[in-house]
């Protein structure tokens, strides 16, 4: 096999008596971290169920590959949600195929033998020298507890369901079929119900989250001084995130002022002023990649203003009223239309709309305000199953095992001239982690407070 590395910028000459020399002389001591992952017996059991959906056919699921940020440099690899779901393996470039027979085999790109060539101190991209160690054929077995084979051993003979956009060179290697779409959308909707496992996976995700959020409250005073005070704040959740989890789960949104009427404020290089709300909402993303989802607004100051409250209290009783719609049986848009109502009884109430709750309702007039949906399936995606049909997600109904964020939310844009003043530039959204159980739903976020009087008292206990 002719080798081929990924050399670059730092890379120099070698001469044929340093090639030798690196061929030799070391103890080949292999990872001291092999023991069979937790997640591998379940992960077995969903690539049973996989095989079973599709009996007799060849799958093909990618792991996924590198992604440049900039010239030579690549990001932080992440593989492909599906895959991690189906193996607990993590590294990019490897191929899961479940054959006709049923039988998983997962292609790997072990590290490289030191004593065959060049790869482990020269390759910038695979080398362990450069990238660190990557399992080899015996221990990618015992961690994963599934046949693991070289992947320059992978044949990818058709035909075969390709999990496509993953990795151009298995989507070049195997014709594109009609039933494609059809395993992307099985391999998201398998996902829609958590079993055991995933829903600790979650609880901790939003565990560790819920400290991270006290830490950028702590952090406020020395946020203050700074004049990208946002960015001060995302670094501190971000330290939480990368101590406790893999990262955070999605770019955190850090938004003070006016900044929190942008839904997905990503920027976070402003200021922070006393007199404002802040908008944080952010997730850790579990070593084994699930992620919480959560967004609280609080007064910088520690005390909400009047007008502040008045906006916040409808958000929570929004908010409250699409809680108490989850339940097993209830439409998945259940819980986001009780939450409207609401929003619409209340800007009626203010006098910004005159309508009939019914009426705003059919016409949409109120969403100039709210905007969006009020909540999602969460998972190993932050916006999880996004590739199932709409039948069984978005007009489907909720199931025991269903994980989901409800968070409505009022965006008072600044330029709106149908709004008072004192509420332009206001943004709130508040936002909990939920399963569906058999008795309605459990709060996975109940650590952080979201009564107004809660927020306030907790603030004061941190600061």
């Amino acid at each position: 096999m002719t080798e081929s590395l990924n050399t670059g910028s730092h890379d120099l000459p070698i001469t044929d008596e340093l090639a030798a020399y690196m061929r030799t002389g070391w103890a080949g001591a292999g990872r001291t971290d092999v023991a069979a992952r937790p997640i591998a017996p379940w992960a077995a059991k969903r690539r049973a169920a996989l095989a079973a959906r599709f009996p007799g056919e060849r799958l093909v699921v990618p792991s996924g590959t590198l992604k440049v940020r900039s010239n030579d440099s690549d990001y932080r690899f992440r593989p492909h949600s599906a895959y991690s779901y189906l193996t607990g393996a993590g590294e990019s470039d490897d191929v899961l195929v479940i054959e006709p027979s049923g039988e998983a085999v997962l292609y790997v790109r072990p590290r490289a033998a030191r004593e065959e060539g060049q790869e482990f101190y020269r390759d910038r991209r695979y080398g362990e020298f450069w990238a660190g160690p990557r399992p080899d054929l015996a221990e990618a077995a015992e961690l994963y507890q599934v046949e693991c084979a070289h992947i320059r051993d992978l044949e990818l003979r058709g035909p075969a369901r390709v999990l496509r956009g993953v990795d151009a060179s298995v989507d070049a290697r195997v014709p594109r079929g009609a039933g494609d779409a059809e395993l992307e959308s099985f391999l998201s909707e398998m996902r829609l119900v958590k079993d055991e496992w995933e829903v600790g996976e979650l609880r901790s995700a939003v565990d560790a989250t819920v400290r991270g959020f006290e830490d950028v409250v702590r952090a406020l005073p020395q946020a203050f001084g700074h004049p990208r005070g946002e960015r001060y704040l995302e670094g501190v959740f971000g330290l939480r995130a990368r101590l406790e989890g893999n990262a955070a789960g999605y770019d955190s949104i850090v938004a003070s002022g006016s900044h929190a009427c942008v839904l997905h404020w990503i920027r976070n290089d402003g200021a922070l002023h006393a007199g404002d709300l802040l908008l944080l909402d952010a997730g850790v993303e579990s070593d084994t990649l699930y992620t919480a989802d959560v967004t609280r607004t609080f007064p910088l100051s520690g005390r909400f203003g009047s007008v502040q409250r008045q906006a916040y209290e409808l958000v929570y009783e929004a908010q409250t009223a699409a809680i108490a719609a989850l339940k097993p049986g209830a439409r998945f848009r259940d819980f986001h239309l009780a939450a409207m109502r609401v929003i619409c009884d209340g800007l009626r109430d203010w006098g910004l709309l005159t309508d009939s709750t019914d009426a705003l309702m059919e016409s949409g007039l109120y969403r100039r305000y709210t905007l969006c949906s009020s909540g999602h399936m969460l998972g190993l995606d932050v916006h999880d199953c996004a590739k199932s049909r709409s039948e069984v997600y978005l007009d489907g109904v909720l199931e025991e095992g269903h994980v989901l964020t409800v968070e409505p939310g009022l965006y008072f844009q600044p330029d709106d001239l149908t709004l008072p003043e004192e509420l332009r530039g206001i943004g709130i959204r508040i936002e909990d982690d939920l399963v569906v159980t058999a008795g309605g739903a459990t709060m996975l976020s109940s650590g952080l407070p979201r009564h107004p009087d809660e927020i306030e008292a907790w603030m004061s206990s941190l600061v």
